[in-house]
């Protein structure tokens, strides 16, 4: 009993930066998402003019920064249902490691969205000219898309640890 009236009270606005997060990792998700998809499909289309038999061969490029975009919404619903829990008993810290997960997620996901439409428009484009640079292209598009993977490994990791009990509820205090 005596611990808990020595634990301050949560802070209200902790949820803002919980929030934050949430916001940020889908927003910068959909940013990288929505760009690897416009920049790869401007090759597609390019590419498709002369060579219109190649076009669903080239769209794997497309797909892949759509990927990113999901990534960015796992996050937000999981980071998302850690704040909705309690939030009179959300503390700074929990916010804080929230702002960041959902800023490593977000800003992973926009470098790789970034690395896969600057690949895919020039790989859709060169491969069009000679095919056996398609394995290349879907190689370098792998590793590209490996980074917005490790930001959304390490984004989860960040966010699932457990920081219940550093404070008491507000609503008490």
């Amino acid at each position: 009993m005596l611990a808990a009236a020595a634990m301050a009270a949560c802070d209200p606005s902790a949820s803002f930066f919980g929030f934050m997060g949430v916001t940020t990792a889908i927003v910068f998700a959909n940013l990288g998402a929505a760009y690897g998809t416009a920049k790869s499909g401007v090759g597609i289309s390019s590419m498709g003019v002369m060579r219109p038999d190649l076009v669903m061969r080239s769209i794997i490029p497309v797909v892949m920064a759509g990927v990113l975009g999901i990534y960015g919404l796992i996050t937000a619903v999981i980071l998302n249902g850690k704040i909705g829990a309690d939030p009179s008993t959300y503390s700074n810290f929990s916010g804080f490691q929230h702002l960041g997960a959902g800023l490593t997620v977000g800003l992973s996901s926009l470098a790789a969205g970034l690395a896969i439409g600057i690949v895919g428009d020039a790989g859709v484009r060169a491969n069009a000219q000679q095919p056996r640079l398609f394995v290349g292209m879907i190689l370098i598009l792998i590793f590209a898309e490996a980074l917005g993977l490790y930001g959304l490994i390490v984004g989860l990791v960040m966010g699932s640890a457990d920081a219940t009990g550093l404070c008491t509820s507000y609503k008490t205090a």
